[in-house]
């Protein structure tokens, strides 16, 4: 017995600090394995991780999304198949190898062979390069975007699982005034003092109240398996229960982020255009082939010689009209910068007065109204148990507390979303 006491009490300080919640049946687990030697094994094996939560905190989250999430390793292949494209900038024609054979220059039967390749000259390889570098750029602009946006669809999850926590404790509470409600309206009608409607009214609402919590276990388990979703893990990750429900408020930097990365993203992607206008208008310069050549004369010997020529784009039409097509999506990139610009100054100042609007809002209930429905149910808590208050006016008053605590705990959804919003604005489909 003492020496399996002693491997329990290890193994509580071993898993002291383990993520998983007391829901795993840590205790039920150390005495079920006390009898092998393979307790500790057990342990870590037995524990079922489909009910295991692991609390995170908001920043790590977000680490693990912009880690798992596929849409970004999508991203970085990309700017890796950019990154190996940048090695095709010197675009030499394929080698030409040619045979002949036959009576070319008397009834003796000679032979022919010839080399050519032809090099591309001018600015070509370097215009190229230039656009290799610069798409590959635009990928990462574009992986910048993509994480903003996870950034943005975590953090609304995140934050909306807390409002279901809230909700939950909400109820929890509820719970508590509308039992303490039923027993004293079972106590005034064993007194005779009131009839049994106050009763079947109180245990309604207790069951209803019972009811709803049920609903709210459901409403997590959605709100969970929505952040897992976003996050893009295999782990029951939930909120950190040490994270304020409010979210913080934001600073001008924080406002700006998201400016900086459309003005970057659309100046990127016209830099590309003009890189692509420059490689159109390159292509129109001619190329230089050199060649070597052997061969038999009369059967005798090789007679060996070097060619020299150029290839000159005489019908250049196309490439031009290439150059002219990229200059125009070079202004269609710019209005749509414009754009852009415009729609988020708007969006900004919308989403600012709506932050604004639910601020006030938030605090008047944390300033008052929250303490004025504390005092509603405290006293009239006190006049109902006392007989002083009869049974619907109590009721009265009990549910418009009630309804400011609910309207609070909406209030405050409310702002968060506002909040979150504002941080993050939505950005036009690119």
């Amino acid at each position: 017995m003492k020496k399996h006491k002693k491997t329990g009490n290890y193994l509580r300080r071993r898993f002291a600090n383990y993520p998983f919640p007391i829901s795993c049946k840590v205790n039920l687990l150390i005495a079920n394995c006390l009898r092998s030697k393979f307790a500790y094994c057990l342990l870590f094996l037995t524990c079922n991780f489909a009910y295991c939560q692991l609390p995170i905190s908001l920043k790590k989250a977000i680490e693990m999304a912009k880690s798992n999430n596929i849409d970004l390793k999508i991203a970085d292949a990309a700017i890796e198949k950019q990154t190996v494209l940048k090695k095709t900038a010197f675009q030499a024609d394929p080698l030409q190898i040619q045979y002949q054979g036959g009576q070319f220059n008397s009834k003796d039967y000679d032979h022919n062979i010839s080399v050519q390749q032809y090099f591309p000259i001018g600015k070509i390889t370097k215009a190229n390069r230039q656009l290799q570098e610069e798409l590959v750029k635009l990928a990462e602009k574009r992986k910048a975007l993509s994480e903003y946006e996870i950034e943005k669809a975590v953090t609304l999850s995140y934050y909306q699982y807390l409002f279901g926590v809230s909700i939950q404790k909400l109820n929890n509470e509820l719970n508590t005034i509308y039992t303490k409600f039923l027993k004293n309206a079972t106590l005034r009608f064993n007194t005779g003092e009131s009839g049994n409607i106050e009763v079947i009214s109180a245990k309604a609402k207790v069951k209803e109240i019972e009811t709803q919590k049920v609903q709210l276990e459901y409403d997590l388990a959605i709100y969970q398996k929505q952040l897992q979703f976003f996050v893009q893990t295999e782990l029951n990750i939930v909120p950190d229960s040490a994270t304020p429900v409010q979210f913080s408020s934001l600073t001008d930097t924080n406002k700006s982020k998201v400016e900086g990365l459309v003005t970057e993203y659309y100046q990127q992607q016209i830099s590309v255009y003009q890189k692509e206008a420059n490689t159109f208008k390159a292509q129109r310069t001619p190329k230089l082939g050199l060649g070597y050549f052997a061969q038999t004369i009369d059967t005798k010997s090789y007679f060996q010689g070097f060619t020299a020529g150029l290839q000159i784009p005489l019908f250049g039409g196309v490439n031009t009209a290439k150059a002219k097509a990229s200059e125009i999506s070079i202004s269609q990139s710019q209005l749509e910068l414009d754009k852009n610009k415009l729609s988020l100054k708007l969006q900004m100042q919308e989403l600012q007065n709506e932050f604004e609007k639910q601020q006030k809002g938030l605090e008047y209930y944390q300033n008052e109204g929250l303490q004025y429905a504390e005092q509603i149910i405290t006293t009239a808590q006190k006049s109902y148990a006392n007989g002083d208050m009869s049974y619907w006016t109590y009721i009265s008053f009990l549910n418009q507390a009630i309804d400011i605590k609910k309207q609070h705990a909406e209030t405050l959804n409310s702002f968060n979303q506002s909040a979150i919003q504002l941080q993050f604005p939505s950005i036009s489909n690119n």
